[in-house]
């Protein structure tokens, strides 16, 4: 079956592919994990980085670090829609970022190319958060919203009406491209408003597989061989879809992500090979880039 966004895929494993009628809705599937990062190499990295003049920023190391791990498992970049399981045809990332002069937040979506470097991440995603800081902005995903609520009365109706055509059919890839439900990843930094972690439900609508939210770096008290050390780390609280992967496929891709966060200089090369998913029905994908 053909989405605007992804490729149905099929497994020679009958357990994965009936799972996701034992657990239909993606709330049903979530699984949550806190997940620590030892701040001191990542912000080492940082201040590096700003005295080159690059300015490098904590929610960049993570995507970064996120995609690097995606390029080479890819079961990650899959979601599940109507008991189906797709490989997305492109890698992006929505986030939440706060926009002066204004009560509100909005939410940021780039695209990734799965070979791009720490370098090239950073610049997206500061420009991206740049141009919502602009006063009385508004992205594409704002001004659908507000389309949706001018129609009097029937806004109920017509985001039902997505809803159902996302599910049995297709949205069209202009709908898709500013939902910031249709993504990757979908990541917010509770650390800007001084919040700790949380486990965010990820949502029905869409094909969000994996939430991540940052909290603010807090200390933490380990042990070391026999000696006890304090270190400092930011919380991460995600939550993830265990249709599109299983519990030991999640536990070796976060133990890989935690050695990334631990030398981020080895973002800074693009990958040597990157891995395709091999259950995709279309051998060679496209992955759609912006």
């Amino acid at each position: 079956m053909y989405r605007a966004d992804g490729y149905r895929v099929r497994s020679e494993d009958p357990m994965y592919e009936i799972v996701p009628y034992i657990m239909p809705k993606r709330y049903d599937a979530a699984n949550s994990i806190k997940y620590d990062i030892d701040l001191s190499s990542m912000q080492d990295y940082i201040i590096k980085c700003r005295k080159k003049g690059i300015n490098m920023n904590h929610m960049s190391v993570i995507i970064a670090g996120y995609l690097r791990l995606v390029s080479q498992n890819p079961y990650l970049n899959r979601f599940c829609m109507n008991k189906k399981i797709y490989a997305r045809n492109h890698f992006c990332v929505s986030f939440v970022t706060l926009q002066p002069g204004k009560e509100g937040d909005t939410v940021c979506k780039v695209y990734f190319n799965l070979d791009d470097t720490i370098f090239t991440v950073n610049e997206k995603v500061n420009d991206a958060i740049e141009k919502a800081r602009v006063p009385a902005s508004e992205n594409a995903m704002d001004k659908l919203m507000k389309g949706l609520l001018r129609i009097p009365f029937l806004t109920g109706a017509a985001i039902g009406f997505l809803k159902t055509l996302d599910k049995y059919i297709t949205l069209p890839f202009s709908i898709i491209d500013v939902s910031p439900f249709h993504t990757s990843l979908f990541i917010t930094n509770l650390a800007s408003i001084r919040a700790n972690t949380v486990f965010h439900h990820i949502y029905d609508f869409g094909t969000t597989g994996i939430f991540c939210s940052m909290g603010q770096p807090i200390k933490r008290v380990v042990l070391n061989g026999e000696n006890v050390e304090e270190k400092k780390v930011i919380e991460l609280g995600i939550v993830t879809d265990e249709r599109i992967a299983n519990g030991h496929y999640y536990a070796r891709c976060f133990k890989e992500l935690k050695r990334y966060f631990k030398n981020p200089e080895v973002l800074e090369a693009k990958p040597e090979k990157i891995v395709r998913d091999k259950d995709v029905i279309k051998k060679k994908p496209k992955f759609i880039v912006k």
